[in-house]
């Protein structure tokens, strides 16, 4: 008898195994779940702790729920684990995200509210444009289906819109539409239910048979437009007294910003970086997509769904009111979730140097330089989020004050911000004057405003430009830098003034006052995503929506978000002849507390505890 070939045999074997699953899988007793892979009692042990989490489906879309059982957390850890056993899980990743409670978000339904109260003519109108990208899955089934506007009234009854930026609406994507709509107008690939993903070779019955959406490989899942249709925001301008101008105002434009970037320079393929490279961030472990089934092999690389951005205070804000809000996620969620946003915004944006230039008997001359580490503009999105400079002087023992620009007081605004908005400096000379990168919106008349339907031109737009940048490229009309003016050289240029630096260089002249002695120095560069400037117009109005995220807002920490700090300790004084001394000055920068400087006749004088209490 002839000895079977063991690799034939071994083919065999997972030729019966398979077809065994899927005749399995296909088989019908005739009774509505008959289709499904899980019996009940499987549904319950896999959906666990993920019950909160909406359950169900429509036309074209499916909540995150149903998702849940394959590629949530599995409980032998078998699936959904990297090499080291670590959970990484999609759903238990999302599921705390800005994306996942776009729909559930305070500030969002207060500000729709807000535009709505403004122009309540338009508020169908904006309350279906919201939703295109906040609700998708409530608000694109309506379109699909050949329904009219879809209003926030139907997406508070609709589980399935709550769901968010869910799992499909990303995954059905069509790969001919990205970086081609925006305004979230998106396409929809609904033709036999295809659901997109990075990997090919898939075991895709199961799929197909419980939820009915067919897995394929799609290359465009890994491709930045994908994230277009959202992330590019055009708006129709209207008048005071809400009649359209004709006018197209571009809200915001991250996408576009990207465009416009060395991080997505098409002359150097290798070195482009998606959107998702930074937010659904790859590690090369081979991760099992899906539990139950024990002959699956791992897929890499796999992308990790933290959409980590930089937003941390609408973060806390959410995991602080999850029970009021009826959130899906728990507090170790969010705190995950928090946790990356804050590496994001202090690791990954921004480089900052601060350095004494020059210094007299009457001025320090301190340059702070940022240089932006996104493949966007810092801040991007929402015109609400701004970033600031503060500067501090102290004298050697830093009890003393000598000079402060960009502090805050105590309702968290930044001290010296204009009445109205503050203007871009290239040079700060005064303590009231500050350097806030900000969007600044201007209505018709040219006054600031915060009503997004108002916007028709931008009064400032100062944050710091991406990489590559370049007033000439096609996109410049849709992220154009406003408000800075022609004097000032290096903002987003080198030192030769070729544009693309990606940076800025502020140029602080500080008044002395006669003091002569050491001083030391602490450049710091804040965050803040929710301003209370922004929130005053809103707030002057009253609705539930408004009232609502009001009073927690009001209850949160509004303290501006660390980005990064850089202190230093300097000795010289601007007198004329000095470096003969022979002074050395040895950890400069202070790390500890303590200095040695060397003098005159080889004396050594050691100062402590230099760095104030505040600081």
């Amino acid at each position: 008898m002839k000895k079977l070939n063991p690799a034939l045999f071994h083919a065999v074997v997972m030729i019966v195994l398979i077809t065994t699953v899927a005749v399995f899988v296909a088989w019908s007793d005739g009774s509505p779940v008959a289709h499904a892979h899980h019996t009940k009692a499987e549904l319950d042990a896999f959906l666990g702790g993920g019950a909160l989490l909406p359950f169900g489906q429509n036309t074209y879309f499916m909540a995150s729920g149903n998702c849940e059982g394959c590629h949530g957390h599995d409980a032998t850890a078998f699936a959904m684990v990297d090499d080291s056993g670590t959970d990484v899980n999609v759903v238990d990743d999302w599921r705390s995200t800005m994306m996942a409670n776009s729909a559930h978000d305070p500030f969002w339904r207060a500000k729709v509210s807000h535009e709505g109260i403004v122009n309540p003519g338009l508020q169908s109108v904006i309350e279906d444009k919201c939703t295109s990208c906040h609700a998708p899955m409530g608000r694109h089934e309506k379109y699909l289906t050949g329904g009219g506007p879809y209003s926030i009234a139907e997406m508070e009854q609709d589980p399935i819109a709550l769901d968010g930026v869910s799992c499909v609406p990303c995954h059905i994507q069509s790969a001919d539409s990205l970086g081609i709509q925006f305004s979230g107008h998106l396409k929809f690939d609904t033709l036999g239910r295809p659901l997109y993903g990075p990997y090919d070779n898939l075991f895709g019955a199961p799929m197909t048979n419980f939820v009915g959406y067919e897995p394929l490989y799609g290359a465009h899942i890994n491709d930045a437009g994908l994230c277009a249709g959202c992330h590019t925001l055009q708006t129709e301008t209207v008048d005071l007294a809400g009649t359209p101008t004709g006018n197209i105002f571009t809200e915001q434009a991250t996408y576009h910003e990207w465009l416009n970037s060395s991080f997505a320079e098409p002359t150097f393929p290798d070195t482009i970086v998606s959107c998702q490279g930074c937010h659904v961030p790859r590690i090369d472990d081979a991760v099992v997509i899906s539990a139950n089934y024990l002959f699956l092999q791992g897929k890499s690389p796999f992308g990790l769904h933290h959409f980590a951005g930089a937003n941390t205070f609408m973060l806390e804000l959410l995991r602080d009111n999850r029970v009021a809000l009826g959130l899906s996620a728990d507090e170790v969620h969010f705190d995950s979730t928090i946790a990356r946003t804050y590496r994001m915004l202090q690791q990954n944006s921004l480089l900052m140097q601060a350095t004494m230039i020059d210094r007299t008997t009457d001025t320090a001359f301190i340059d702070v330089s940022l240089v932006n580490l996104a493949g966007h503009k810092f801040p991007s999105g929402y015109p609400a989020r701004r970033a600031f400079l503060e500067v501090v002087v102290l004298d050697a023992t830093g009890s003393d004050t000598i000079f402060r620009s960009g502090g805050w007081d105590n309702t968290y605004e930044v001290v010296g911000h204009d009445a109205s908005w503050e203007p871009h400096h290239d040079v700060i000379t005064d303590q009231g004057q500050a350097q806030i990168y900000e969007h600044v919106m201007a209505d018709v008349n040219g006054d600031k405003t915060t009503v997004l339907l108002r916007a028709d031109a931008p009064l400032k737009d100062n944050r710091i430009t991406p990489l590559g940048f370049s007033t000439s490229h096609i996109t410049y009309d849709t992220t154009l830098i406003a408000g800075v003016p022609p004097t000032d050289l290096d903002f987003n240029r080198d030192a030769l003034g070729v544009e693309g630096s990606g940076s800025d260089i502020v140029h602080y002249h500080v008044p002395m006052n006669g003091y002569v002695g050491l001083v030391q120095v602490y450049a710091r560069c804040w965050y803040q995503a929710a301003p209370p400037r922004w929130m005053e117009e809103m707030f002057d109005n009253n609705s539930a929506p408004i009232d609502t995220f009001r009073t927690m807002y009001e209850a949160q920490d509004g303290k501006p978000v660390l980005v990064k700090e850089i202190t230093f300790t300097d000795l010289s004084v601007g007198i004329d002849g000095i470096e003969d001394l022979g002074l050395r000055i040895f950890h400069n920068p202070v790390r500890d507390g303590q200095l040695r400087i060397e003098g005159v006749n080889g004396m050594v004088k050691e100062m402590r505890g230099l760095r104030p209490a505040w600081a």
